[in-house]
């Protein structure tokens, strides 16, 4: 599970300007999929309206004025081949800032947007559509501007903020710096804790254009943004093997399923495919027929969005919105909005005050389950008289918790270093996490170090419960029995156990607490809390050095408990 950001060897960049990137390009969705038949020739598509068809729109990228550098993901550069010198040259800023008019073919100067459905929690919803009819929902700020093939690995490049497209809903279509921040941050974070991940390329704002936004006063403690605030505007470019979404799979199901238009079951068989050949294409067969590629995405699937939930839970991490239109069908993470990562234990952690108890921290194997059971209805009207396919399909949705579950039972075994759960030693702990308000990250890491009493563990404890005897006579007792239960008779076993527990349990993960001042000092210019965050981010699971460790291995301060933008935030960015 352990990963690493940190660059090793530094190989020689095979990228050094547009005209080399150009040579990587491959953009399968424009070319295997159907445009909106309405869409404009010029790519000039910028007020909400209905697209009835088409799997995506072609849209132009509305550029943020007069680009300024913030940031780069070095370690994913190498990774592409990219030279670090790209990410501040001229025309590579244009082009991520949303000028893509200069672009030298084959390089396109056209980006595109794509169209979902949305569902929430397993209910398909029409309202946030503003025609009420589910045409007008989709990217309405997010633009992909490149699809290129590296080392051959397929990735899709994507502005967030790149500008209004007919999916705005009346928006701006503009991404302001403090969500830029998080998101490039989070991004990278992950994908060094080992989580199936976006990735981040760049991250550029504006030094003169600014948005209008819904924000908290000072110190307030308010649920419900209070003010409006001016935030400078920026672009941020994520990358994935694909965007495709459950949501989008969604719309053409239902579509199909409504016989919407004389092509829609067409739309929703290309769609299905496409997904195939983009995110399975090692695990499904080309050549085996329609009705059995679908039974076996429905199974691939399964596997890695239960994978993924799981190892959420691992690192702490709580999505905040988890609707069908954030949820990858490559089954790793995708919109980093309202997540947070858990400080105090609480099973009902939720970061975003728009979300409800059904997307908290352990409700996720559950909306888990709901994105999953609306993958399966969206891909049934392909399955139209195939009985035995049919039954399949549904024992496959029927089966995601039994496989949930274990995947559940499997990684909280790895992180208390049993081969397989002890579930009454499990249960028992469990309660004593929620009674004693441990801090989730500190807990682990501590207990990670097979302590022979109860002090160390103590670090995570907030509040005054170390000082309750009581409490803390069954945390000893428990201890006792959790070291009876694992393989630690040797120095060589306890320390092999250790590495091994160390390797699944961080040091440090993003907190929302220790966001809030690397994005105040980026909205006064100072960018280098987020080069720092970004060196100490990607290396998660390293002892790290003295000052780094008493800076970010501590527990959120007592006074930023309930305080608005810190322990709880809004959707607005």
């Amino acid at each position: 599970m352990k990963s690493t950001g940190n660059i090793t060897q530094a190989a020689t960049p095979e990228i050094e300007n547009l005209e080399d990137l150009a040579k990587f390009a491959d953009y399968s969705l424009v070319e295997s999929l159907s445009a909106d038949p309405q869409a404009t020739e010029n790519g000039v598509d910028h007020d909400p309206r209905e697209v009835f068809s088409g799997h995506y729109v072609p849209v132009k990228p509305t550029p943020i004025e007069n680009p300024e550098y913030v940031a780069h993901s070095k370690a994913f550069f190498h990774e592409l081949g990219l030279s670090d010198a790209l990410a501040t040259s001229e025309p590579f800023m244009r082009m991520f800032s949303g000028d893509t008019s200069h672009l030298p073919e084959p390089l396109r100067r056209l980006g595109w947007a794509t169209g979902y459905a949305l569902s929430i929690y397993g209910t398909e919803y029409y309202e946030q559509c503003p025609f009420r009819t589910g045409n007008g929902y989709g990217d309405g700020r997010a633009i992909s501007i490149f699809e290129g093939v590296f080392k051959g690995k397929r990735w899709e490049m994507q502005l967030k903020g790149g500008g209004r497209t007919p999916y705005c809903r009346g928006a701006d279509g503009r991404a302001v710096l403090r969500s830029s921040v998080r998101e490039f941050l989070a991004q990278e974070h992950m994908h060094a804790l080992g989580v199936p991940t976006s990735r981040s390329l760049t991250l550029y704002t504006s030094a003169t254009e600014t948005v209008r936004r819904p924000w908290f006063r000072n110190g307030s403690y308010s649920r419900d943004p209070e003010v409006m605030i001016d935030e400078a505007v920026a672009i941020t470019t994520r990358v994935a093997p694909s965007f495709l979404r459950v949501g989008q799979l969604e719309l053409f199901g239902r579509r199909a399923r409504k016989k919407e238009h004389p092509k829609a079951m067409e739309e929703l068989e290309k769609m299905v495919l496409h997904i195939i050949a983009r995110e399975y294409s090692e695990e499904i067969d080309a050549a085996l027929p329609l009705e059995e590629k679908v039974v076996r995405l429905a199974l691939a699937f399964r596997k890695r969005l239960t994978s993924l939930v799981a190892n959420w839970i691992r690192v702490g991490y709580t999505q905040g919105n988890f609707n069908s239109d954030n949820c990858a069908v490559g089954g790793f993470t995708l919109d980093y909005g309202p997540f947070g990562f858990i400080d105090m234990f609480d099973p009902r952690y939720q970061p975003w005050t728009g979300g409800g108890i059904h997307f908290s921290f352990l409700n996720q194997p559950k909306a888990a389950e709901r994105n999953f059971g609306m993958f399966c209805r969206s891909v049934e009207p392909l399955l139209t008289g195939d009985k035995e396919r049919q039954e399949t399909l549904e024992k496959i949705k029927k089966d995601f918790p039994v496989i949930m579950q274990a995947r559940m039972f499997d990684m909280w075994a790895k992180k208390l270093g049993w081969e397989k759960l002890n579930v009454s030693l499990f249960n028992e702990f469990m309660t004593l996490m929620i009674e004693t308000s441990v801090d989730y990250t500190i807990f682990f890491r501590e207990l990670s170090a097979i302590p022979e009493d109860v002090t160390p563990l103590t670090k995570s404890f907030y509040g005054e419960k170390s000082q309750d005897e009581v409490l803390m006579k069954r945390w000893r007792a428990w201890l006792e029995k959790w070291r009876s239960s694992i393989d630690a008779a040797t120095p060589e076993a306890r320390e092999a156990l250790s590495a091994q527990l160390k390797s699944v349990n961080p040091k440090y993960t993003l907190r929302e607490w220790i966001l809030v001042p690397v994005y105040q000092a980026a909205e006064r210019g100072d960018y280098s809390l987020i080069h720092e965050l970004l060196e100490v981010m990607t290396d998660p699971y390293a002892e790290q050095s003295e000052e780094i460790e008493r800076k970010y291995y501590r527990k959120k301060p007592d006074e930023l408990f309930h305080i608005a933008g810190v322990s709880h935030v809004s959707c607005s960015s």
